[in-house]
């Protein structure tokens, strides 16, 4: 009996899932090359690292992870204080640890801790998503570290937060009456908001950020500054047209060899990749992201239990969000958000914590061929 339950086990991997995870992190590699040669190499050993942690993650059960959720939290929090206190700080943001000489981002990390914490916390609880104090004290829980990485400041990241803490709730079970009165309040205070964040010596968002989403409105009168990257990366994208200038390219008139762009290893690596593999190449990025995406939605769909669903629904909200926004950033549909390509862009902390991420997905598609009914408060006992 336990060698057909191991059997069926392994034919539940999902295979389709990593080879599309690692067909995307190989395009990045060949992207990264074309950006800075330097780093390629250690995006490859990152892509190594974390596709052995991500098969060994998948092979055990998430349950066993869950049961440290409220340690996943606070570490969480830990290290999003520290970074505030002790960051290391980089283009007028401090997002960076130092430790042993090795430095990472925890706003990439919290976004995988967020996703197991509240795994955890709602199936546990799942009995009370109907009540809405219940649901306070999910969005207060939520604030700390979403407040923590805007303090960065990292607008962007936080706002993937938001969102990510948005699907949690909704696959959770979270009443409808309630999306529809939220939805309800949202679709006037946006434009409000938005209005009063453009207002001069606005509290809502800080003068740079300002400025960005001002140089979105009306690049022309920004061309040279806030602006000028995203038009440079118009220009590129445009200019690889069907099938690109090819990988690596030296032509005279590239915009990447000719140091138009900057950070084209990562938040404008979508533009190294439209000029040099052109629509083909862009199309086939956003094709995997989506790819990638729905089939977390499916896991999802098809998970044994609450946690099991929220994990799957918060990777696939990660992946396609984030895909969403940075090649909306470098196409012009976006302000300049200043967040990375999940699988593509250079940047060890956000590449690990994404095959971490799969890997819990994967561990999730593990156990859908063992469906156990189980009650709420009673998910952690006899792991």
């Amino acid at each position: 009996m336990k060698n057909a339950k191991q059997q069926l086990r392994i034919q539940n991997f999902d295979f389709l899932l990593i080879l599309l995870c690692g067909s995307l992190t190989v395009i990045g590699t060949l992207a990264i090359y074309s950006a800075d040669e330097n780093l390629a190499m250690r995006h490859l050993y990152g892509f190594l690292l974390g596709l052995g942690a991500a098969i060994f993650i998948a092979v055990l059960d998430y349950h066993i992870f869950l049961k440290f959720y409220w340690i996943f939290y606070i570490l969480n929090i830990v290290l999003l204080v520290l970074v505030l206190l002790y960051g290391y700080s980089s283009h007028n943001a401090q997002r960076w640890l130092v430790v042993a000489g090795i430095r990472f981002q925890p706003a990439e990390a919290a976004k995988i801790l967020l996703i197991l914490f509240y795994a955890a916390f709602i199936m546990k609880y799942s009995g009370k998503m109907k009540y809405l104090l219940f649901d306070l004290l999910c969005l207060l829980l939520a604030l700390p570290p979403i407040y923590l990485v805007y303090r960065q400041p990292d607008l962007s990241t936080s706002i993937m937060l938001v969102l990510i803490f948005l699907v949690l709730m909704f696959v959770g079970g979270i009443r409808m009456r309630l999306v529809a009165s939220l939805v309800a309040i949202a679709v006037p205070a946006v434009p409000l908001l938005f209005y009063y964040a453009l207002k001069p010596d606005s509290p809502l968002i800080r003068s740079f950020q300002q400025r960005r989403i001002l140089a979105w409105l009306h690049p022309e009168d920004y061309a040279t500054t806030e602006a000028y990257q995203t038009l440079n990366s118009l220009m590129a994208i445009g200019s690889g047209q069907l099938h690109g200038k090819g990988f690596d390219t030296n032509e005279i008139g590239s915009v990447l060899s000719s140091g138009f762009i900057s950070e084209s290893q990562t938040d404008f690596i979508y533009t190294v990749i439209g000029e040099e593999f052109g629509f083909v190449g862009a199309c086939a990025v956003i094709l995997l992201i989506l790819a990638i995406t729905v089939d977390a939605y499916v896991i999802a769909a098809r998970a044994p239990d609450v946690a099991g669903r929220l994990i799957a629904a918060g990777l696939g909200t990660w992946v396609g969000f984030q895909g969403f926004l940075n090649i909306g950033v470098a196409t012009g549909v976006v302000p300049n958000t200043g967040i990375p390509l999940p699988f593509v862009s250079s940047g060890l902390t956000s590449l690990l914590s994404t095959y971490a991420g799969v890997g819990f997905v994967l561990s999730v598609r593990m156990q859908s061929g063992d469906t156990v009914k189980i009650s709420p408060g009673k998910e952690f006992e006899g792991l």
